[in-house]
């Protein structure tokens, strides 16, 4: 559950602590007074985007941090997201806004938006002002129903999403491979040109690099040649012979000349090494332009090859085979489609047996999942309610299988069952959701739900019954309420007031807990406006005691 919520620096909230408990806890205030910007502020720790205008004035960031409290088995589901919480349970989420960027982190470890959607889906779910409008959109309808039923659906769910997947790829295979006999013999035909012309270039692997070399020996020969015979006449020169003479003539008279005389022996043997190589070099060098031009036209024959089939020579072998499967795939085409047309019946087969027996589990599920929520209607003062879920079949199959799902109700008796944007005003609506939320919350693990102003469009005895419904949800659940009714925040566990107050030019936003009499003094606030008389304190202490009596039975 969530045990602790701070906000710091965060539109009208300069700094809010708050601790939340078990069980229904109430937030109320003063129309204006910041209560859906704390809801927002749990948002944008849940990674909702954050508007520009967020940040408090004159701040340099806003910041959100969440604590919860996760039981074992949550543990364990969080630990397959490679999430670990504390050795005492514990896990924070924080979210620091700034001006051009923000960073969310779970136990001080930065995580990415997706990572903390995933996380954060398993232990709160909030239901916004607006959500109910949702339930005006039949698309929605399918998929709380696979949220109620996803313990025996869900593998179901997997098999059709990978029997879909399948259906789609060969579908789409049998449309691309789809080719008329005519087509067939021009596309053969062009395949057997292909295939001749590479096999008719019989590239090798190293031959362009060894032809480059050869071609570019060839085509600067005569400069080659000339250069070198240059370098002959120099290395020729018989300077290195007259210094070995010279000194040789006086090296007796002083041994320190004998290095010397030394040195010009290896000169003159490395000249005569040169001159001897450059002389072979030209004896074998021989200027071939037929050659040159049968090297330049080879080189031209795999550029051409290479650009046509694939940058190098082993990416134009693979086109070679390539090409050979398909024109095989060509010449025996009937077999090939038939074989493909039959994969692809076999995939329409199964995955219409798996949307087949999903629908049906839908079915049960429906019932189960209908059957909860009219009596969840029933006892939030729908008087006489048929509420039922209709089944069509669409044309064509989806990852989620054949199913189109509606939710039907009726609030008159006799009266056959319509839509639910055809009946429902916006205060139906709402009680719906909580009905639905209410079937939910038994079949779902998540610990935490957050309810932002789930009274609209309500009151009198409706809202008692609402009141009465989020007291019994909250026996299994920890639920945050923002309300504006006495009769529901009566109900509450903990019961905590929003303040805004002015200071100069500054306005802050302040949240804290009510006890005993100022709890009855804001029940009071709720029932009586602008004065409160002792009738109304009275009336207030009242309504106290009978939610206690309801709660606790």
């Amino acid at each position: 559950m969530l045990l602790e919520l701070h906000v710091k620096n965060l539109a009208l909230i300069e700094r809010v602590d708050v601790e939340l408990g078990e069980g229904l806890n109430i937030l109320t205030g003063e129309t204006g007074a910041g209560k859906s910007i704390l809801i927002g502020s749990v948002n944008l720790a849940l990674g909702q985007k954050a508007p520009k205008d967020i940040i408090r004035n004159g701040a340099e960031y806003a910041y959100v941090e969440l604590v919860f409290s996760v039981s074992q088995e949550k543990q364990k589901e969080l630990e397959a997201l490679d999430v670990f919480p504390d050795d005492n349970g514990l896990l924070i989420i924080t979210r620091k806004i700034m001006p051009t960027r923000s960073v969310s982190k779970i136990n001080d470890e930065t995580v990415t938006a997706a990572k903390l959607r995933q996380v954060t889906g398993l232990l709160i779910d909030i239901h916004g002002q607006h959500e109910h409008q949702s339930l005006l959109h039949a698309s929605k309808h399918l998929e709380i129903l696979d949220t109620f039923a996803k313990s025996r659906t869900r593998l179901l769910k997997d098999q059709v999403v990978d029997a879909y997947r399948q259906y789609k790829a060969l579908k789409a295979e049998l449309e691309e491979t789809a080719i008329d006999l005519e087509g067939r013999g021009r596309e053969m035909d062009f395949l057997r040109f292909e295939i001749d012309e590479i096999e008719a270039a019989q590239l090798k692997d190293g031959e362009k690099e060894s032809l480059t070399e050869q071609y570019r020996r060839q085509a600067n020969g005569r400069k080659i040649l000339e250069s070198l015979s240059l370098a002959y006449q120099a290395v020729e020169m018989d300077g290195i012979g007259q210094a070995l003479r010279q000194v040789n003539e006086v090296a007796a008279y002083d041994s320190q000349l004998k290095g010397i005389l030394d040195q010009l022996y290896d000169a003159e043997s490395i000249l005569n090494d040169i001159r001897h190589a450059i002389g072979v070099y030209q004896e074998e060098m021989a200027f071939d332009e037929e050659e040159l031009l049968q090297a330049e036209q080879r080189l031209d024959l795999i550029h051409h090859m290479e650009s046509k089939y694939g940058g190098t020579t082993e990416q134009v072998y693979k086109t070679l085979e390539e090409k050979k499967q398909r024109l095989e795939q060509l010449e025996h085409y009937d077999e090939y489609r038939g074989k493909q047309e039959e994969r692809y019946k076999q995939a329409s087969k199964r995955l219409e047996e798996l949307s087949g027996k999903l629908s049906k589990e839908r079915q049960k599920a429906a019932a189960d999942l209908t059957g909860q929520i009219r009596k969840g209607l029933t006892d939030l003062n729908f008087l006489d309610v048929s509420f039922s879920m209709e089944f069509r079949r669409l044309d064509h199959y989806t990852a989620q299988g054949f199913d189109e799902a509606e939710f039907m109700i009726s609030t008159n008796p006799g009266e056959p069952g319509r839509s639910l944007g055809m009946v429902a005003s916006g205060g139906e609506l709402s009680r719906v959701m909580l009905a639905i939320k209410a079937a939910l919350a038994d079949s779902d693990a998540v610990p935490t739900l957050i309810f932002d102003e789930i009274d609209t469009g309500i009151s009198g005895r409706t809202a008692q019954k609402v009141s009465e419904k989020l007291a019994i949800i909250s026996h299994s659940h920890q639920v945050i309420c923002i309300t504006h009714l006495p009769q529901i925040a009566a109900m509450a566990d903990s019961h905590y007031e929003i303040v805004k107050s002015s200071k100069g030019k500054s306005t802050t936003t302040r949240i804290h807990l009510l006890d005993g009499e100022t709890m009855v003094d804001e029940l009071a606030r709720l029932l009586g406006g602008a004065e409160i008389t002792d009738a109304v304190r009275q009336n207030a202490r009242e309504m106290k005691k009978l939610a206690e009596k309801v709660k606790h039975g």
